[in-house]
């Protein structure tokens, strides 16, 4: 069977002082490679509700399509607007039933007659009703945003820009997070789906220009040619002292003489005017 791959996303809601704002990146992933960088992670459910998924894409999208239509058919047998604990309670018993093999974390967001409502649906089917809440591989830097600077009654822009900036923190602190961020804003009077609020990582231009001008042929293959700028020749067990020397330029004859090879070498000059003159046994080869 084929391996499962990592996952990544970063999606986040609160609740602010008229409705809730939900969040996602928009990058989907396949193990290391970038699958889609404009992913749509918020799902619509009711005119009232929506929900952000994390996990494996077919799980959530099957899903979550599965409960529109539930939810719909529910609001046309009641003839009323669909509360969102019923769409909790629908969604937790789905994946429930399938004990956490159905890939999908859900952040759900809802307004009805009972006030503002954020839940947080993990795949195993245990819920959470919260004032802000993040899901994903990314909501650890998520949340930190919202403990540091989440309040009660929040306005709402300054409820869109932490929501935005939660995000932020997911798509630059984790791989599996990134491109755009999109919001989903739901009040009393409905949802304002904004996509995109913001692009978190806007690509640069390279520092370097890269052009050339037309005709120019590129070059296959450097040819460095090698530059001799010195040559030595050691010569090796065949040394003789200045005083050697000295002594066999006064005594040419003296082929077989008693002297020492001394540590310093002599220069090419003497070689040249010495060997005729010197013996094997003087030069002190063996």
């Amino acid at each position: 069977m084929p391996r499962a791959r990592k996952t990544g996303t970063t999606i986040a809601g609160i609740v602010f002082k008229d409705g809730v704002v939900l969040g996602a990146d928009t990058r989907a992933t396949e193990g290391d490679t970038v699958a889609d960088k404009n992913c749509s992670k918020i799902h619509y459910l009711q005119p009232n509700m929506y929900c952000c998924g994390a996990g494996t894409a077919a799980d959530l999208e099957m899903t979550t399509a599965l409960m529109a239509s539930q939810l719909e058919l529910h609001r046309l047998n009641t003839n009323r607007q669909v509360p969102v604990v019923a769409a909790n309670r629908m969604l937790k018993q789905m994946l429930f039933r399938y004990q956490g093999h159905i890939g999908a974390a859900l952040v759900l967001g809802g307004v009805d007659k009972n006030g503002f409502h954020i839940y947080s649906i993990h795949p195993h089917g245990s819920t959470d009703r919260l004032p802000y809440t993040t899901m994903g591989s990314g909501s650890l830097a998520a949340m930190s945003v919202f403990e540091a600077r989440w309040k009660p009654d929040m306005e709402l822009e300054e409820a869109k820009q932490l929501v935005r900036d939660a995000i932020a923190g997911g798509v630059f602190n984790d791989l599996g997070s990134g491109s755009n961020i999109d919001l989903c804003v739901i009040t009393k009077d409905g949802a304002n789906m904004i996509r995109p609020y913001d692009v978190a990582n806007i690509k640069g231009e390279r520092l370097g220009k890269y052009e050339y001008k037309r005709g120019t042929t590129d070059a296959t293959k450097i040819v460095r040619p090698i530059i001799v700028e010195s040559q030595s020749v050691k010569m090796s067990r065949c040394v003789l002292s200045s005083a050697a020397c000295k002594f066999f330029k006064e005594n040419p004859g003296s082929a077989t003489g008693s002297f020492t090879p001394g540590p310093r070498d002599f220069s090419a000059t003497d070689r040249d005017d010495l060997l005729p003159n010197i013996g094997v046994t003087s030069l002190g080869r063996t």
